[in-house]
């Protein structure tokens, strides 16, 4: 019926551009107008003969494609089955973009399946797992067979899960779907290796005491300030993590939408332009800022697929893509309680990704900075010394 189809269509086009050259042919003298009138009738016999007919099949091909009320009622079984499956299932496309995500998936994930639908599955998957699974996913679109491979989420980068993949033709459509089922999965040489010893690292040992170090700093400096000031207490946490931990810290205050109360980024003059630039930014336009506020959900990214994700500047080019982000933590200030704010960090160039142990502690501080944020303002003869003065609308960031 796909094929018929575009070729009524392009035949019917045809039609309609002909008709376009019948009446500009009006303008020709009265011995050309008996020809012209040929040609009209013509198509219009054209039409009366082939479309017409054609376009009845369509019509009544499409009142049968709608079903009976027993179809309608299957469909509708089919489509809770897959929703309440125990295991987590997506539906994609060749190109790995999410259809469909069921109950399971959305918390294996952490992603809701609104938010998910119409973005590559693969962005949410550790860097070096997303090329093969879209080379697989591709594959068994081009019904080469089912295929299975272990990946890694970026939310739990130390669990694998056995992702298998199967081509599914949905009904009406020409292109072949792709179902992806998960799976926990070990590998087999892991599984047959004899557990090592554990021995002490010194790096990780090293790295876990600077993040101690870094919370105790934060807490510390939020126990300093007056309560009562919400902007406040998000310039000190900002200034806090800007620097030695993120080369870029936005703040946000939520007030019935998210409000920008603070951007420190890097000193150097060429970033003075865009540090104005998103500090002039409505929040509510970078989707990563808005899903937090709305959801409060985290989001860590690795190489962020969609540099869209936190807006663009006046010029239209992408926040993440100019500042050259390699990695970002996206984190609602409200567990528990609802959301008081947002803090988005960014580390760019050649600087580490975020690791989950750092992200982990960032949601630490975070829930300080948002216990910080609901402490009540005193009565106004109680009011303490007021709070040294927070960053302006765009600042530097200071390394420590």
């Amino acid at each position: 019926m796909t094929q018929t189809a575009d070729d009524f269509g392009e035949e019917l086009a045809d039609f309609v551009r002909r008709v376009g050259e019948l009446r500009t042919a009006r303008s020709q003298g009265d011995g050309e107008r008996l020809t012209v009138l040929d040609a009209a009738l013509f198509e219009l016999q054209h039409v009366a003969d082939q479309l017409w007919p054609r376009y009845e099949q369509f019509v009544a091909g499409a009142a049968g494609a709608s079903g009976s009320p027993g179809d309608r009622q299957e469909r509708l079984l089919l489509k809770a089955l897959f929703q309440r499956l125990p295991l987590p299932v997506a539906l994609v496309d060749r190109e790995t973009v999410v259809r469909r995500l069921n109950f399971a998936a959305t918390g294996l994930t952490g992603v809701r399946a609104g938010y998910a639908t119409g973005r590559p599955l693969a962005a949410l998957l550790m860097p070096g797992d997303r090329a093969a699974f879209r080379s697989q996913a591709a594959a068994v679109a081009r019904g080469e067979g089912d295929r299975g491979l272990t990946v890694r989420l970026q939310q739990r980068p130390e669990e694998p899960l056995l992702a298998t993949l199967t081509a599914l033709r949905p009904p009406d459509e020409p292109h072949p779907a792709v179902l992806v089922v998960f799976q926990p999965g070990i590998s087999a040489a892991a599984s047959a290796a004899a557990p090592q010893p554990e021995v002490p690292d010194l790096a990780e040992s090293t790295r876990h005491a600077r993040l101690m170090d870094l919370v105790d700093t934060m807490a510390a400096a939020l126990l300093r300030l007056p309560p009562g000031g919400r902007a406040e207490v998000l310039g000190t946490a900002a200034r806090v993590l800007c620097g030695s931990f993120a080369q870029w810290v936005i703040a946000d205050v939520v007030e019935g939408g998210p409000r920008r109360v603070a951007v420190l980024g890097p000193a150097a003059e060429e970033d003075s332009a865009l540090r104005r630039a998103v500090a002039g930014q409505d929040p509510a336009r970078a989707p990563l800022v808005a899903e937090a506020a709305r959801a409060g959900a985290t989001s860590l990214q690795v190489r962020p697929e969609d540099t869209d994700g936190f807006g663009h500047d006046p010029s239209g080019a992408p926040v993440l893509a100019r500042a050259d982000v390699t990695s970002l933590l996206c984190v609602p200030l409200g567990a528990p309680g609802p959301v008081q704010g947002v803090l988005t960090l960014f580390r760019t160039g050649s600087a580490e990704p975020f690791s989950m142990a750092e992200a982990q502690a960032v949601d630490v501080m975070a829930r300080h900075v948002a216990l910080a944020m609901r402490r009540p303002a005193p009565p106004d003869g109680e009011r303490p010394e007021p709070a040294p003065a927070g960053p302006g609308p765009a600042a530097e960031c200071s390394s420590e």
